[in-house]
Parts: C-alpha cells; sequence; structure tokens
C-alpha cells in the first residue's frame, strides 16, 4: 500500500507498475481519501478571509495524491484489468463520488467560494485565474450547493448510484466481448480473407488449443472479416454477434441499465433546475444549448442525406451486379465497400498495409511533430510499464528539456476494451516555480504481429494513431498553472480538434515520405498511391457522415428529452435514428446497450462533438494548407494558442486568436465532397 500513498521514488516521478499488488489499491484509496479530506477541512476551516490563494487555488491543487491514484488505477481497469480490479472498481467509485458531493454539497466551503468569487472585479486576475474562479464556482452551483437539504441528499444518491451503473455497464460489454468467439475448422469458408488476418485468426486458435481460426469481436480480428470474407452468411453471423453485445437477456444484458441511467441523468438535470440532461451538459460546452446542437446536426444531415443516398444506391447497385444481391444489409457495406474503392482506385488496405508497419508509423508521427512543434521522442528503457506490450519515451525540447513522459499500448489482450484512447498518468502544472511536466499515454487495439508478419496497419489504423497522439500532443504541450485547465481539460466540443487535425497530414504526400516505407524493400510508398489515398479520401463520406450524425441524434435522444416514457430501448432507438438510417433494422440488435461512449464514457449530450470538432478542423488545416503543412509560424499559433492553453479561456477566443476568425462549415463541406 505505501507505495502508493506517498511520493514516488522513480525517475520523472513515474508510476511504479511493477511494485503495486491489486490488494495495495483499496486501502491506499482509503489512506489517499482521508489526506484530502483533510486538506479540504484545512481550506473550510482557515480563520483568515477567503482569498484566491488561500481558497481557489488551494482548492485546486487539494486531493492531488487521490487524483494520481484515481488515474493509475482506472486507466489500468481499461487497459489492464482482471475481476479483482472490477470488484475494487465496484467498491471505490461509490467511495470517490461521495467523496466528490461531500466538496459539492460542503456549504462552510461554498460560502468561501462564493465570497472570492462576488470580490472577482475588484481582484484583477488574470484570464486563467478568472477562469478557474468562474469554474469553480459553477462546479458547486451545477453541483447541488444552491439546494435544499432533501434535494442534495437525494443528490447523493443518483450520483452514487450512476457511478455504480457506469461501470457496470462497461463491465458487461467487455464481457461480451470477450465471451465471444467464432471458430472455422473449414479454410474454404474464409475465402477472401486477407493472409495476415487469417494467420491472427489461426494463432489465436493455436494459443487455445484449438485446430482452425478463432474470429473474435475485437477489432483487428472483427473488421477484416466483415470486410473481406466472401461467405454473406458467415459475415452475418459476426454482424450479429457484435450488434446483441449486451443485448441478450443474459446477465450481462444492459437494456435496464441504459435506461435507468438515461432517467437519473435526467432527475439529476432537473433537480439543479435544468430542463433536461442536455441543458445541464452544453451550458458548459461551446454549443451552449440543444437547440444549437440539433440545428447543426440537421444541417449537416440535410447536406449529407442526398449524397449518402445516392452513394448506397451506387453500392447496392455494384452488389447486384457483382452478386445479384437486391437488398444491402449491414454485414455487407464493409464488404462491398472494400470491392467498389478496389474497382474506382485500384486501392485496397491490404496493398497498402506494406508500406505502414506501425514502427515506421509511430516514428511518422514523431517527426511530424518534430517539424511542427520542435520535440523529439526519445525511447527509453528505464521507465516502470503495465504490460510489456507498452513502450516508454522520454519527450524533450531541442535544448533537452523534459516536456513529458510517453506511454504507447497498441495490441488487444483479454483485459483490455476496444477501441482507441488518450489518458494521462499525471497532469502538467506550476506549483511551488516548478513546471511539472506531464505523463501521458495512448492505447489502442491494433492489427498485432504474427509469426511471419511485424504490425502492418490498415490506413484507418494510421489515421487512428494519428488521430490519438493529437490528443496526446494537446496533454504534453500543456503549460498551465492550475491542473484543472491543464492538457485536455477543455470543452468537450473543443476536445476533438487536435486529435481530428493531425489526421490531416495522413493524406499529404510530405507526411507520407517520413514513414510510408515498404516495410521489406524499404520503398516509399509510390506516388500514385498516394494519389489515390487523397482521392478516395472522400469515398462513401455522405454515408460515413449520415453514420456519425445518427449516433449523435440517437444520443441527443435520449438526453434532450425525458426518458421516463421510453419503455423498449431498442423501439426507441429504432424511431431516433431512422431519419438517419440507410441499412434495414436488425431485429437481434441494439446499438444503445453497448453504446459505451455515452452511457460510461463522457459522451452524453456530447458524441455531435465529433462533427463539430471536424468543422473546427478542417478549417484549422485549410490555414496550414495555404502556408505550408509544415510552416514553423502556423504550428507556433497552433501551439501557443490551442495545444499549451488547455482549458485556461473561452475556446473560441482561442480559436479566433489561432485562425484568426470564426470557423466556417464551408472547408468540411469541401472536404467531404458534399459541396453541390
Amino acid at each position: 500500500m505505501k507505495i502508493l500513498t506517498q511520493t514516488f521514488q522513480t525517475k520523472h516521478n513515474t508510476a511504479p507498475f511493477s511494485q503495486i499488488k491489486i490488494n495495495d489499491y483499496q486501502p491506499a484509496f482509503e489512506t489517499n481519501l482521508a489526506k484530502a479530506r483533510a486538506e479540504i477541512d484545512a481550506i473550510t476551516t482557515n480563520s483568515e478571509a477567503p482569498t484566491f490563494e488561500n481558497t481557489i487555488v488551494a482548492l485546486d491543487f487539494a486531493g492531488q495524491e487521490l487524483d494520481r491514484l484515481s488515474s493509475i488505477f482506472f486507466n489500468l481497469n481499461s487497459a489492464e484489468t482482471c475481476d479483482e480490479m472490477q470488484k475494487i472498481a465496484q467498491e471505490v467509485s461509490p467511495l470517490l463520488t461521495a467523496f466528490s458531493n461531500d466538496i459539492a454539497l460542503n456549504e462552510d466551503l461554498f460560502k468561501r467560494v462564493k465570497a472570492v468569487h462576488d470580490q472577482k472585479a475588484n481582484l484583477n486576475l488574470t484570464p486563467e485565474q478568472a477562469t478557474l474562479l468562474d469554474k469553480k464556482y459553477k462546479s458547486f452551483a451545477r453541483n447541488g450547493a444552491l439546494l435544499p437539504e432533501d434535494k442534495k441528499a437525494r443528490l447523493r444518491e443518483i450520483d452514487t448510484e450512476l457511478a455504480k451503473l457506469k461501470l457496470t455497464f462497461g463491465e458487461n460489454v467487455l464481457a461480451e466481448t470477450n465471451n465471444y468467439q467464432l471458430h472455422i475448422t473449414n479454410e474454404a469458408e474464409l475465402k477472401g480473407l486477407p493472409d495476415g488476418a487469417k494467420e491472427m485468426a489461426h494463432s489465436l486458435a493455436q494459443s487455445k488449443n484449438l485446430e482452425g481460426w478463432i474470429f473474435t469481436l475485437d477489432f483487428p480480428s472483427y473488421l477484416p472479416f466483415v470486410t473481406y470474407v466472401d461467405n454473406r452468411e458467415l459475415r452475418k453471423v459476426m454482424a450479429i454477434a457484435a450488434g446483441k453485445k449486451a443485448f441478450q437477456n443474459n446477465e450481462y444484458d444492459n437494456k435496464e441499465i441504459t435506461l435507468k441511467i438515461a432517467k437519473l441523468r435526467y432527475e439529476r438535470a432537473t433537480l439543479l433546475g435544468y430542463e433536461t440532461h442536455s441543458h445541464f451538459v452544453l451550458e458548459e460546452r461551446m454549443a451552449q444549448h440543444p437547440d444549437k446542437v440539433k440545428l447543426f446536426l440537421n444541417d449537416l444531415l440535410e447536406k449529407a442525406k442526398p449524397a449518402a443516398q445516392k452513394e448506397f444506391a451506387e453500392l447496392t447497385a455494384f452488389a447486384q451486379e457483382l452478386d445479384g444481391i437486391d437488398q444491402l444489409e449491414k454485414w455487407d457495406g464493409a464488404y462491398y465497400s472494400e470491392k467498389l474503392k478496389q474497382k474506382l482506385y485500384s486501392l485496397d488496405d491490404e496493398l497498402l498495409k506494406p508500406y505502414f508497419k506501425l514502427e515506421n508509423v509511430l516514428n511518422g508521427a514523431f517527426t511530424v511533430a518534430e517539424k511542427l512543434f520542435g520535440i523529439t521522442f526519445k525511447e527509453v528503457f528505464n521507465i516502470d510499464k503495465y504490460h510489456e506490450d507498452v513502450q516508454t519515451f522520454e519527450v524533450l525540447d531541442f535544448e533537452g528539456n523534459l516536456v513529458a513522459v510517453f506511454y504507447s499500448d497498441f495490441f488487444p489482450r483479454k483485459g483490455k476494451r476496444n477501441g482507441a484512447w488518450m489518458t494521462s498518468f499525471k497532469p502538467q502544472y506550476i506549483k511551488d516555480g516548478v513546471n511539472e511536466r506531464p505523463h501521458v499515454s495512448i492505447v489502442c487495439n491494433f492489427t498485432p504481429p504474427t509469426a511471419t508478419k511485424p504490425s502492418l496497419l490498415t490506413f484507418n489504423e494510421v489515421t487512428t494513431l494519428f488521430h490519438e497522439f493529437g490528443h496526446a500532443l494537446h496533454g504534453m504541450l500543456a503549460n498551465t498553472t492550475y491542473p484543472s485547465l491543464s492538457g485536455t481539460s477543455v470543452f468537450w466540443d473543443f476536445v476533438e480538434l487536435p486529435s481530428q487535425v493531425m489526421e490531416n497530414w495522413c493524406y499529404q504526400p510530405e507526411a507520407l515520405a517520413l514513414f510510408a516505407h515498404h516495410y521489406e524493400t524499404g520503398e516509399i510508398i509510390p506516388q500514385h498511391y498516394v494519389e489515390k489515398i487523397k482521392e478516395s479520401a472522400s469515398f462513401l463520406e455522405g454515408m460515413a457522415t449520415l453514420r456519425q450524425l445518427s449516433f449523435g441524434i440517437l444520443d441527443m435522444a435520449y438526453h434532450s428529452n425525458n426518458p421516463n416514457a421510453i419503455t423498449d430501448i431498442k423501439v426507441f432507438e429504432k424511431q431516433a435514428m431512422e431519419i438517419a438510417t440507410l441499412y434495414p433494422d436488425v431485429e437481434e440488435n441494439c446499438m444503445s446497450v453497448s453504446f459505451s461512449h455515452i452511457f460510461q464514457g463522457g459522451y452524453s449530450s456530447g458524441y455531435y462533438s465529433y462533427k463539430w470538432a471536424e468543422v473546427l478542423d478542417a478549417d484549422a488545416f485549410a490555414y496550414f494548407e495555404e502556408q505550408g503543412i509544415f510552416n514553423k509560424e502556423v504550428a507556433t499559433k497552433f501551439k501557443d494558442n490551442v495545444l499549451s492553453k488547455g482549458g485556461t479561456e473561452l475556446p473560441m477566443e482561442l480559436y479566433k486568436r489561432f485562425r484568426g476568425h470564426e470557423p466556417t462549415v464551408d472547408a468540411l463541406l469541401k472536404r467531404a465532397g458534399l459541396l453541390p
């Protein structure tokens, strides 16, 4: 336990993963919670008059050891979990929620915060200090400080229940993912599947002492299967298995949990005086109001739907011509899209993968960051890690000063949830004159190496790596004073800008030349492939846009209305998404019950932010294209006004300082080929 309750005696104060035992966590949480409570008590009982320093700043730095422990534990609970960790998570989450509520509902503490806030006009604060003061005041007002006692008690109950429900939701999705496998023993049934995917499936079967090939719902296994396997019935089996995760009336069923989460969020919002959960959430977003989000989604829907319907008709005609398919189903989409893409562009992932060896792509991301932002990445082997697959790097500026510690974790495994994400084990902040540098991690589920091949990425995996690396840069280049405003601690509909803008470099010949080299010959990716990649960037973009919009529409349907009238999750989902749906419904499937972004993660009333940030990123990258994709002046403006500033000012102000004006939707529509 002691290892988790004291300053780490490690290089750069990094987490000592190998020294931590699972049974250390629970007592460490109890100890660090007690310390954090004592720090809050010290602020509350301070006999001196409330000031910005002794109340607002002290509050922002209170509980740092608890925050550090929480980041380590919950990051590992996502990337390297087990039954024991999940049990601890279920026990610890209510304690953390109770602590947060104790702060939010602490009347004496709120009085001190309010006293400072009331003097705001006379305090001569910097923009960052003013933002921190507003944020602290709102954190009380938006979390029940102004409520009567009976409503405060109910708020505590709701928050405790929500914390547990969200954890269970995620655990159920992970269990359903892990519990499914498709075992194939007849190789003829795998006709069309690339050798690399087949070899990976064979290795998995061998690891389980089985003959043949095993396919799972992990993305690197699932996606090649539904994209390439000619056997339509088997594609259907896999697609339905993926779509019915947590929708099977078994112990991992999420129907009731999904509805409970939506209803409790609504009750919480109305308790606080808001019309709906979306009204509560969006008050602290760039969009500000549900009506603005719906207007944004509907505007894009109006522009994308005709293109999507035209593309769907063309894809259907292509499938008809090729295989006599009259009605495209969900298990046909990836398969015929890939076939059509090959026909139109003579390009497929298998042709490109040899040029995208994982190590080369990662080094390419590093080189792009070096050219743009003046930082270098040096792999080191004396920083502890939580799994042998993890790599560790020191990020240095050109003077050799430490900018950040960077962890990468790229391959699927049993204790790791699906998807890709960026996180941090320690934030950046300035305390006692020392600029504490962040420890940042990206976690993905890429195609692993096999006995005969290194990890070769699909182009989609290449853009995913650059996407998460963009989030990482937002964390690594942070340069703020206060931890709660640092790095990715920004409005949710702004947080995707750094990640999505970085994807643009994957399409640029100048950038691809840095890392897209054939893993066997060293040959740079041929120019005609690069041109095809650029040409195909907007391939079926109308359909892709419609799909993303349907997720945002579903999110808003749950959260911008009263969900108490919902009796059937499946029926509700189908009605909500109908306006943006192209494929026939699959009765056995339901997306809501595994929609982890909004029911486990932080995207409730925020899924629209992916498209919102695309508007920002297209507009931002247009600036780079005008001046040169490695233009130092533009890159420095982006670093100084966006990446380093965190949440210290309103995001639109930061964006305008970088770009010179507010973004317009034109750059996105042009890039997506959706302009008439």
